[in-house]
């Protein structure tokens, strides 16, 4: 029972597609369509026929009404071989011409019924007088039979219109329509089979590189869309997520990579001197002292090295909204804190509008990340640091940089120092993780900008960023795991 249960829940497949339902939708409405114009164009083309012969009919009767009352006429003046006869004879109209008493004296072709209405007419003393039979079968063929009184009992005149090819006509109409309008059913089907495979084949390769990515589990699938409309949009915006998606995965795997890498020494080296806390008793007192400060010590590194990648990992998130805020105050605020903390002299220079879009909390971490890694590797210096804000740097940027009077950085370290946790060869006995100035170029490659590093003019370093004026209305996003280029694309690590 429970297997049953649960092959009732499963999914059914689908039973028809995109492209088959867009192609019947077409061909349905297509066919009602049809069929309604067919319908009315039928009746409206046999209602004029009809109408058509009925007035034909209805005025040769009346002529021949006129005619009688007008004059006293006998049969004889509407023989078919009297010259000049008085009654002209339309085509499908037959002419039958009785006497007294409704005695046939000359016959139409073919020969139409005398009943005894005919008769009675035939008889009558007033001219003009009219009986009709409708539908009236001769030789096979559907009349109708119009008979006039000649007045004065001397006769009567049988006026017959042939109605069947009339209606053979419209029953041969009527067959063409049908015909055509299966036709116009058929190709309305196949083109709506053509053009809904045209327009859902983009959507059948969307669909396809999902149901591989679900799959598989790999995200650089690239999608061949082409087209600028609502799908070709579609399969661009589709791409872009995936290769966002894919990046963020590539991301996450290295920072863990190198989080693994980064936390093993110092891990390593609580181990050992945990180890030697089991004999700390047979230990002199100052080896002591040595062992309690480098626990400490290392205890402090890892637990700024865990803040740091936290920070790390924050500045890859979106979750903070983007406002409208000037870089100016965020270096002020960034500044007050650490001349607190530092002693330092830290002068902030603005020009310019130096305002934009973006997330105040990721770009004052990052501001900040500069600033520390300038008090670190000037931290005997005399002269004050500077924090340059400069708007706009170039078209649609704001460009934000700190300057210092350290040791500067060597040529072979400026294509690097911006990589997560690479420290140079002269910074390896400081403190720090080398993830500083790796958050910084998150966070500039998040708001559309792009670190630098450069070695400043009579020493030192100038190390900063770029944020673009709008690009964290849109929510930005890391979009490179790595700046690699001229001395301007890269930055020092702290």
């Amino acid at each position: 029972m429970g297997r049953l249960a649960r092959l009732l829940e499963r999914p059914r497949p689908r039973l028809s597609s995109l492209r088959t339902t867009f192609a019947v939708t077409f061909a349905v409405v297509t066919a009602a369509v049809t069929i309604l114009v067919g319908i009315l164009s039928y009746n409206s083309a046999a209602r004029l026929v009809r109408v058509d012969q009925q007035s034909v009919f209805t005025q040769v009767v009346q002529d021949v009404r006129n005619e009688v009352r007008r004059y006293d006429l006998t049969p004889a003046d509407f023989a078919s071989s009297r010259p000049g006869h008085e009654l002209v004879r339309p085509s499908r109209t037959n002419v039958q011409v009785l006497g007294a008493g409704g005695k046939v004296v000359d016959p139409g072709s073919p020969a139409l019924p005398v009943t005894a209405r005919d008769r009675a007419a035939a008889a009558a003393a007033a001219a003009g007088r009219t009986v009709e039979d409708k539908d009236v079968v001769v030789a096979g063929n559907v009349y109708r039979i119009a008979t006039v009184a000649l007045g004065g009992g001397r006769g009567a005149v049988q006026v017959a219109q042939e109605f069947s090819d009339t209606e053979d006509l419209l029953r041969a109409l009527q067959q063409r329509t049908l015909i055509l309008m299966g036709a116009v059913v058929v190709a309305a089907g196949l083109c709506g089979w053509w053009l809904a495979r045209r327009i859902t084949r983009r959507l059948v390769i969307l669909t396809s590189a999902a149901e591989n990515v679900a799959r598989t589990r790999r995200l650089g699938v690239e999608v061949p869309v082409t087209g600028y409309d609502e799908v070709g949009r579609l399969g661009r915006s589709f791409d872009r997520m995936l290769g966002r998606l894919a990046q963020s995965e590539e991301d996450q795997r290295r920072l863990v990579q190198d989080a693994g890498h980064e936390l093993r020494t110092p891990l390593t080296s609580l181990r050992t001197n945990i180890s030697l806390l089991r004999r700390i008793d047979e230990l002199p007192p100052a080896t002591r002292e040595d062992l309690v400060a480098d626990l400490t010590q290392e205890a402090r590194e890892l637990t700024d090295l865990v803040n740091e990648l936290v920070d790390l990992a924050a500045g890859q998130s979106d979750t903070e909204p983007p406002q409208r805020i000037d870089l100016t105050d965020i270096a002020e605020d960034v500044a007050g804190v650490a001349r607190r903390r530092s002693g330092r002299d830290i002068v902030v220079r603005a020009s310019g509008d130096t305002t934009t879009e973006g997330r105040p909390g990721m770009l004052q971490r990052a501001v900040s990340n500069l600033v520390e890694n300038a008090v670190k590797f000037d931290r005997d210096g005399t002269a004050p640091i500077e924090i340059s804000v400069t708007g706009p740097a170039r078209p649609g940027t704001v460009r934000v940089e700190v300057l210092d009077r350290g040791p500067g950085i060597a040529a072979d370290d400026l294509i690097r120092v911006f990589d997560r946790f690479y420290r140079a060869a002269d910074a390896r006995s400081l403190p720090g993780s080398g993830l500083g100035l790796s958050i910084v170029r998150e966070v500039s490659l998040a708001h559309g900008g792009a670190p630098f590093a450069f070695r400043r003019a009579g020493g030192g370093s100038v190390i900063g960023f770029t944020v673009g004026t709008d690009r964290g209305r849109h929510g930005g996003g890391v979009t490179g795991s790595g700046v690699r280029g001229t001395a301007r694309d890269a930055g020092q690590g702290n």
